[in-house]
């Protein structure tokens, strides 16, 4: 069972670090491209936008044929857009194979926890969930540090060229030695080693019916939401306008930005076991004690950043980094929450469902933060000021006040439905 989790977990990892890829060589994007802010953000907006539309049909592809070819598929398409993305002419096409990323990256998260349902016992799959979103953590490393140096002692393409090359290797491995349910059994199960009770996990739900099913769940409904509030205001400076603004807007070098923003790896590392053993010792007092304490704390660290008088001293960035990486634990709450509240042959629907809220926010965020840099004259690297940084990250706020009204709102109807 550790096998066919670690296989999919490193295929995982090697997809976030496509994911990320541009986090740190963002304005070597600009440069290449010449790319505006708000073009640049279309960047990370449409491959997300394209991740999670892919959700739901994922979910309904894993339930029907499992994860192994689904995860062959993605990481073929992760190769693709990332050669596509290599040797790209024009701004255009670049946005295209960022686009083909997303598609494929849509598959592989959602497998690895397909993995982890069918060949873990329920009892630990609050602990799996936690372990696999720490492992994904490391792919930000790799774009934050050795990407970023291969790219700069190299070229545009060989960098790129690399990834595609990683994405093939693991497009071989996963279909090579994954397998989708444990040799004696003839399906995608659960068993619960306490019990010997065994849940069947695939379904043959492949309509729309799964998913209306699947939304009309109040527990989905605050699956959904907790995704969306947690975890956008990290994708968001982690993905993209993090290292623009400690360099070109705060003065740090890139080496000092890489340094600080890998602390939001380390801090999420350090967070996930902990968050994982209270959600599966206090599963009444989730949302209560870890998700919106989560949100609390990015937004007054994130308003400490914004009212702080230029420059902003690293210890705050610091603090900000292990802020926002407490959205990355709690975000994974959601699942747990989709898994509780969902019967067996919905789980990889109700999974796609839940993982649509955190990359709709996400992409919303970039979005606003790239407009608002365009609007206040800042669309180029040469014309970024700490000023405009300030305000543009700003337009997380209206996001941050929708998803807890929402959370607050799910968990009173889940209440209702159970009082």
């Amino acid at each position: 069972m550790w096998l066919m989790w670690g296989i999919g977990v490193a295929g995982y990892v090697l997809s976030v670090t496509n994911r990320t890829s541009l986090s740190a060589v963002g304005i070597d994007a600009q440069h290449r491209f010449d790319a505006d802010a708000s073009t640049l953000a279309m960047f990370a907006v449409l491959q997300l936008a394209v991740y999670g539309f892919m959700q739901l049909p994922v979910g309904v592809w894993l339930d029907r044929w499992g994860a192994r070819p689904i995860m062959t598929i993605g990481m073929v398409l992760l190769a693709v857009g990332q050669i596509v993305m290599a040797f790209s002419p024009t701004v255009g096409v670049a946005i295209a194979a960022r686009m083909l990323l997303g598609a494929g990256d849509a598959a592989i998260f959602p497998g690895v926890l397909r993995l982890a349902a069918v060949w873990f016992p329920a009892q630990r799959s609050s602990v799996m969930m936690q372990l696999t979103g720490i492992c994904g953590q490391l792919g930000q490393v790799i774009a934050l540090v050795p990407l970023p140096l291969l790219l700069h002692a190299t070229t545009w393409e060989i960098a790129y060229g690399a990834l595609a090359g990683g994405a093939i290797l693991f497009a071989v491995l996963i279909a090579a030695l994954v397998r989708n349910h444990p040799p004696q059994m003839t399906e995608d199960v659960s068993v619960n080693t306490d019990t010997g009770t065994i849940t069947v996990v695939t379904s043959s739900v492949d309509t729309r019916v799964g998913i209306r099913a699947a939304w009309a769940n109040p527990g989905t409904r605050l699956a959904f939401w907790t995704h969306f509030t947690t975890p956008f205001a990290g994708t968001a400076f982690l993905m993209l306008w993090g290292i623009p603004f400690l360099t070109a807007g705060e003065g740090f070098s890139t080496g000092e930005a890489s340094a600080i923003t890998s602390v939001f790896v380390v801090a999420g590392i350090v967070l996930g076991p902990a968050v994982g053993a209270f959600s599966a010792r206090h599963p009444q007092r989730r949302s209560r004690f870890l998700v919106l304490p989560a949100v609390y704390a990015q937004i007054v660290v994130w308003g400490a950043v914004l009212l702080w008088p230029s420059p902003v001293p690293a210890w705050l960035f610091v603090l900000l980094m292990i802020a926002l990486a407490t959205g990355g634990p709690a975000s994974m709450v959601a699942f747990d929450f989709a898994r509780t509240f969902n019967p067996a042959h919905r789980l990889s629907t109700a999974t796609g469902v839940t993982n649509v809220g955190g990359f709709l926010a996400g992409l919303l965020a970039i979005l606003f933060i790239g407009i608002a840099m365009d609007i206040q004259g800042a669309s180029r690297p040469d014309l970024y000021t700490d000023s405009a940084f300030r305000w543009a990250f700003a337009t997380q706020v209206p996001l941050w006040i929708l998803g807890i009204a929402m959370i607050i709102r799910e968990r009173a109807m889940i209440a209702k439905r159970s009082g």
